[in-house]
């Protein structure tokens, strides 16, 4: 059962390998993710993730714990705050903030911090659930 402020959250490191999987299913081949001399000369001065790689770690939380199996995405917003580079370890965390029981629709905060605690990502999901 789902209730307002309710939290769950998951960890990982993202590697190069990580990097170079990602940009090969989403097609996106920017070189400030691939190219280590590209990236030196970017404006952050070395490779950087793709946005979408942590932010589907937001999606892995929606789909295997909060709501979980059975949830159906109806909506995400974004905000990318801060550049995320290899090797930097991703804390996504959802909490619940309303819920329209009669619907089965919930609207969830969404964030990523760095291994630092600073917020990379900010945004809001609307799931269906069961």
């Amino acid at each position: 059962m789902l209730e307002i402020g309710q939290k769950a959250q998951l960890s990982k490191t993202i590697t190069d390998a990580d990097v170079r999987a990602f940009a090969q299913l989403s097609l996106d081949t920017n070189p400030v993710h691939l190219d280590e001399e590209y990236a030196q000369q970017s404006l952050f001065g070395q490779r950087i993730s793709h946005g979408m790689l942590y932010g589907s770690l937001i999606s892995a939380v929606l789909g295997t714990q909060l709501p979980g199996p059975g949830a159906i995405y109806m909506g995400q917003t974004f905000k990318f705050l801060k550049p995320v580079f290899l090797n930097d370890t991703i804390t996504a965390q959802v909490e619940v903030l309303t819920l329209n029981e009669e619907k089965h629709i919930a609207t969830l905060q969404t964030t990523c911090v760095n291994q630092d605690g600073k917020l990379v990502l900010t945004g809001e999901a609307t799931m269906k659930y069961a």
